[in-house]
């Protein structure tokens, strides 16, 4: 990417053993977005990966999914800055569907509602899991949400003002909660989910699915 283009939006990319997805995924950024993948302890090629394809790369020692996608936040520079799954699940080339309407401030935070483009995408322990969390944010927000949404954006400095603690499959919920408390506008847009490249780290285990619903009841639970 060249240094004299503009950047608009920064993406974070959560990144644990990717190094098979990266060069499809980062060969999809739309123009003036730029990657930062977060390197959360690979043992495969990851980084290196990454920054052939012209990526910033950083690394993040805490484990954690929180932990990996605050780092970045922390790293971004652009004015909005926007979450995506490094797995080719999503594509990037769909990212304007969620930064747009926070770079006009049309909103302020914009979630990606998965919607699986073939049969067997999502794991049927995950989906279930996915249809009570869901249930369980509208009663606490009010808001017409389907999904808590891996691809988001919303604007960098309002993002930090947030003070997000959870460092582990929390961290997406508590954004959500703290934004709807500080009284963002919050939009939901469908966006297409795709077979992932390799095995989910949290969705396509059990064990991982049960994790990340401990850790997002927890959280609702505080709120409540």
């Amino acid at each position: 990417m060249s240094e004299n283009r503009t950047i608009l939006v920064d993406v974070v990319f959560p990144c644990l053993n990717e190094a098979e997805a990266l060069p499809w995924v980062l060969s999809r950024l739309p123009e003036g977005y730029r990657a930062i993948v977060v390197d959360n302890g690979s043992t495969d090629d990851s980084a290196a990966v990454a920054r052939a394809a012209g990526a910033t790369v950083v690394y993040e020692s805490r484990k954690g999914f929180g932990a990996a996608a605050h780092r970045g936040l922390l790293t971004a520079t652009a004015p909005v800055v926007a979450f995506c799954d490094a797995d080719a699940s999503m594509d990037p080339a769909d990212l304007p569907l969620v930064a747009d309407p926070v770079l006009i401030d049309q909103v302020d935070l914009v979630l990606g509602r998965r919607r699986p483009t073939q049969r067997g995408v999502w794991p049927i322990h995950a989906r279930i899991a996915n249809f009570a969390l869901a249930r369980l944010m509208r009663r606490a927000t009010n808001l017409p949400l389907h999904d808590l949404g891996p691809m988001r954006a919303a604007h960098r400095s309002a993002l930090l003002d947030l003070d997000l603690r959870d460092r582990r499959s929390g961290y997406p919920l508590e954004m959500l909660l703290r934004a709807h408390d500080a009284e963002w506008r919050i939009k939901e847009v469908s966006t297409p989910y795709a077979p992932r490249v390799g095995r989910s780290k949290v969705t396509g285990t059990v064990r991982g699915t049960i994790t990340a619903v401990n850790d997002m009841s927890r959280l609702l639970k505080a709120h409540a």
